[in-house]
C-alpha cells in the first residue's frame, strides 16, 4: 500500500475547528480515501485589531490507487 501527502489550507471566519473542518470536506470533494490531517501550522488574519479569519494548515494523507 502507498500513501501520497498534500498541503492544504483551510479558512474560516468562526474558528480554528471550522477551518480543519472545511479543509478536510472541500478536500475530499476531490480527493478520494483521506487517512489522515495533520495541523501543521493554525495563522489567524487580523484587521482593525480584531481576528478576521482563521486559518488551519494541515500536511493529509490518502490512498494511492491503481488504475484498473
Amino acid at each position: 500500500m502507498v500513501f501520497k501527502y498534500i498541503d492544504i489550507l483551510g479558512e474560516s471566519t468562526k474558528s480554528f475547528d471550522d477551518a480543519v473542518r472545511n479543509a478536510i470536506e472541500e478536500t475530499a470533494q476531490t480527493v478520494k480515501d483521506i487517512r489522515t490531517g495533520d495541523v501543521t501550522r493554525m495563522n489567524v488574519i487580523v484587521s482593525e485589531g480584531k481576528i478576521v479569519e482563521y486559518q488551519a494548515v494541515m500536511r493529509v494523507s490518502f490512498k494511492v490507487k491503481r488504475k484498473e
